[in-house]
């Protein structure tokens, strides 16, 4: 099958295997060019296919050196649909640390289920027998409780007023003006119940009182704050609600497991970063093309892997875990530097269609956001035929 990119609104529909190993591989070299880490050997990711939790993965295998296992929703490829990015890049991820030796299993399933959850603790037990490390990286537009059976949907919406500001079609790079009407009541609750720490706390719980949680592990979960330009779409609106409630269940874990295991919960804010999920959010992709730009010229830009190193190396197992104010872990203190803010904020003001290609890199974000996908890998010619079927399998 000869794959090129198929690209509707703000996602891909298809994905391209040789590509999305190569990102793979690319994550896995820069993993392995940095100093060893000491840190966990049994790792599990909440998440894993792609973004950051790919990241955490690849950072744990090849930094640590750890058994690792993931658990994510994600497509096989069937007749003429290639697989999701998701299913290529954990195909390669388990090839290359199964030929170093390592353990990598994986779990394809509704990770929100008690069912999965299950299935993922037999599967620690018959393979790890216990991890150290925790990671939560779930992220999805919809939510089945698995106690209630209510179906949740979550919305991208602002809260108390309407919100109208500049946005840009990444693809085109059309500049224009977005309104977004303010959330209800409802659209607020079933936000928090999709993207808050509810599933995280059901998945510590059951793996404690499982007892496949080692002494001292540690667990993480993803947030983002931003700068103010995105707040009240963001840190303010519907999502910032449900990273509020993220963080108060990284308190209330962090409790637990201090006091059962000797354990920990973090909360690691994170840098603004071309995601599947961030490109949904309004205005937020001509925000990163512009921090990107910035970043960029400072030699401050990083990617997902980068921020995964510096998440374990330089926070998570450094001998005191640096925390700010109110106990979060902070991996977006580079974007939120005041000079790069300012002149960010100074660029929003500035940006039309006319100048976005002078102010902004979109091109690097429209690149980015290709990577994911496994497009737009130099030196890969994507008209040459490839095999879509790519098996994962247990080892």
């Amino acid at each position: 099958m000869i794959i090129q990119p198929k690209i509707r609104g703000f996602i891909c529909t298809n994905a391209h295997p040789e590509g999305c190993a190569r990102q793979v591989g690319e994550q896995i070299r820069y993993i392995k060019e940095q100093p060893k880490l000491n840190g966990p050997k049994r790792v599990l990711v909440i998440g894993a296919s792609t973004g950051f939790g790919l990241a955490s993965r690849i950072a744990a295998a090849f930094g640590f050196g750890a058994d690792t296992l993931g658990v994510f929703f994600e497509r096989p490829a069937e007749k003429d649909r290639t697989a999701s990015a998701g299913w290529y890049n954990t195909a390669a991820l388990e090839a290359a640390a199964r030929a170093e030796g390592l353990v990598a299993e994986s779990i394809n399933g509704n990770a929100f289920s008690d069912e999965i959850k299950q299935e993922t603790i037999a599967l620690i037990k018959e393979k790890l027998g216990q991890v150290d490390l925790v990671v939560y990286s779930l992220a999805s537009p919809r939510r089945t409780h698995p106690k209630t059976g209510e179906a949740f949907t979550s919305v991208i919406k602002p809260i108390g007023g309407d919100y109208e500001n500049k946005t840009v079609n990444f693809m085109t790079g059309a500049v224009s003006t977005v309104s977004v009407a303010p959330a209800t009541e409802d659209e607020i609750r079933q936000t928090i119940a999709v993207m808050g720490g509810e599933d995280w706390q059901f998945w510590i719980e059951d793996l404690l009182e499982a007892g496949v949680l080692a002494e001292g592990a540690k667990t993480v979960a993803y947030s983002y704050i931003g700068p103010q330009i995105t707040y009240p779409i963001y840190r303010e609106g519907t999502i910032g609600r449900s990273k509020d409630d993220l963080e108060a269940k990284a308190h209330q874990l962090n409790d637990l497991l201090r006091g059962k295991i000797s354990g920990s919960a973090f909360v690691s804010v994170n840098k603004a970063l071309v995601t599947q999920s961030s490109s949904a959010i309004p205005i937020v992709p001509l925000y990163i093309s512009l921090l990107f730009k910035v970043m960029k010229e400072k030699g401050l830009h990083e990617g997902t892997i980068e921020q995964m190193y510096r998440l374990y190396a330089d926070r998570l197992y450094a001998t005191d875990t640096p925390v700010d104010e109110t106990g979060r872990i902070r991996i977006d203190d580079w974007e939120m530097r005041e000079d790069v803010q300012s002149e960010v904020a100074a660029l929003w003001e500035k940006v039309d269609a006319d100048n976005l290609g002078e102010l902004a890199d979109l091109e690097g974000y429209r690149n980015d956001f290709l990577h994911l996908f496994g497009f737009g890998v130099p030196d890969l010619d994507y008209a040459v035929e490839v095999e879509p079927n790519v098996p994962l399998t247990r080892s």
